[in-house]
């Protein structure tokens, strides 16, 4: 899979401005969108590979929902990069942001897809349930493990429950996943400055 991350910030030659904005702090607001943003490639492009090796979406719904769990999946494995290495007084208000932005891209793209529609509470509820369940799952300086893996591969699979796909699991587990747990900690290093164990 190849997807284009944004992991640097831009420095432009054109302006004293440019280059002075680039050499801010950067602001929580800003590092949150650009997390939600690397986040939501990533996902989608897993969704476009899965796509790609045959499995079939046959409504936008499922589509956007397998999305939206990538991202979800995503965003915990950033949680659990950060703890311990953020102070809780940052961490806590990043997440938040990240979550919040994620929330937002997913309204407007079910909104495109579907019409309109109270997605927002949908995707809150997913959300709070798929962070609580995660928690539970193994993860240490090499990433997620097995159980955390094969929960998102089971959340997929019942999210694609009409569709004929049998190997789901397998694929979410076996190469979706590792996929982009490695392809986040970029992310979480030159975005969030947070080197990754």
């Amino acid at each position: 899979m190849a997807v284009r991350l944004r992991t640097r910030w831009h420095r432009s030659e054109r302006s004293a401005r440019n280059r002075q904005g680039s050499a801010r702090p950067k602001t929580l607001d800003s590092l949150s969108s650009a997390a939600a943003i690397n986040i939501w490639k990533l996902a989608k492009d897993s969704f476009l590979h899965m796509e790609k090796e045959g499995f079939s979406f046959p409504e936008d719904r499922q589509a956007i929902d397998v999305i939206a769990e990538f991202s979800v999946y995503l965003l915990h494995i950033i949680d659990r990069m950060i703890y311990g290495k953020l102070a809780e007084e940052r961490r806590g208000p990043l997440i938040n942001g990240i979550a919040a932005q994620l929330v937002e891209t997913l309204v407007a793209n079910k909104t495109d897809l579907l019409g309109p529609g109270d997605y927002r509470g949908d995707f809150i509820d997913r959300l709070n349930d798929r962070l609580g369940n995660y928690a539970e799952c193994g993860f240490d300086e090499t990433g997620p493990g097995y159980d955390f893996n094969r929960y998102l591969g089971q959340k997929v699979a019942e999210v694609m429950a009409s569709s004929d796909d049998k190997w789901v699991v397998e694929q979410v587990m076996d190469i979706e996943a590792p996929e982009m747990a490695e392809k986040i900690r970029p992310v979480v290093r030159d975005v969030l400055g947070v080197k990754p164990s």
